[in-house]
């Protein structure tokens, strides 16, 4: 059986899924990512659209 703590662990992570997806994929928005993960990820419809924003294009910045 799992305890309390690694039950709460497990938690957090997959409430942060869309925050390390984006970390991960170095996206353009993470922080914002973060925020509405943070601010509206306990709802089901804020945590699936920063799920979604994580996965979307990253636009790589031209050096000249």
């Amino acid at each position: 059986m799992m305890g309390g703590a690694e039950f709460g662990i497990i938690a957090l992570l997959l409430m942060f899924l869309p925050t390390l997806i984006a970390l991960l994929r170095g996206h353009d928005n993470t922080f914002a990512i973060f925020l509405t993960n943070l601010l509206l990820g306990w709802t089901v419809i804020g945590w699936v659209v920063a799920l979604i924003w994580s996965f979307t294009a990253i636009r790589r910045r031209m050096r000249a």
